[in-house]
């Protein structure tokens, strides 16, 4: 009876992943980045090739992994191995993505790709929901445009610092204290 509830779990949950991953890859971003909806990134990232993001412009790329979100800034590395496991993305900003030419422009961009996680951790580490989201949200529109951060979902900034969607939702809204705990 056990293994029949947890069948149907997976095919709920496999269902819903999928609604949600055709959701992210109809997002596109203002600003020039109608050259890279989510589709076209993904199946490049699937490619097994190696890309960064260029360090030149305010872009990046929210990639979303079954159960979390990561952030690629500026200069990090995306696809390869590493990536394998992405299920979406979505792109931010003016997106624009390079081809490393050398070993140690690939291996620069990976120590880049570290610290954009190493930043998201240290957003992460608080045990309070609120103040993740409200850090997160701070630290986005430091780097970009209010513009381009409204047009994030609430549920990429949920996945983004491990919190409920409707708590972002809230945030953004102004409405909740941001000492209290997630409900």
């Amino acid at each position: 009876m056990d293994s029949e509830k947890y069948g149907r779990y997976q095919i709920t949950m496999g269902s819903n992943c999928y609604v949600y991953n055709s959701i992210i890859n109809q997002i596109t971003m203002p600003y020039g980045t109608e050259q890279y909806n989510g589709a076209k990134i993904l199946t490049l990232i699937h490619g097994g090739k190696i890309f960064m993001v260029n360090s030149r412009r305010r872009n990046g790329l929210i990639l979303f992994k079954e159960y979390y979100a990561e952030f690629a800034g500026p200069g990090a590395a995306i696809g390869g191995d590493y990536d394998s496991d992405c299920q979406g993305v979505l792109p931010i900003g003016n997106l624009s993505l390079l081809t490393p030419e050398s070993h140690e422009d690939r291996q620069k961009a990976y120590l880049i790709r570290r610290q954009w996680i190493r930043l998201i951790k240290q957003i992460t580490e608080s045990p309070v929901a609120t103040q993740r989201v409200q850090k997160i949200l701070d630290q986005f529109e430091v780097f970009f445009p209010a513009e381009i951060v409204a047009y994030i979902p609430d549920k990429a900034f949920a996945m983004l610092v491990g919190s409920l969607t409707h708590t972002v939702t809230i945030i953004r809204h102004g409405s909740v204290d941001t000492d209290a705990d997630e409900w």
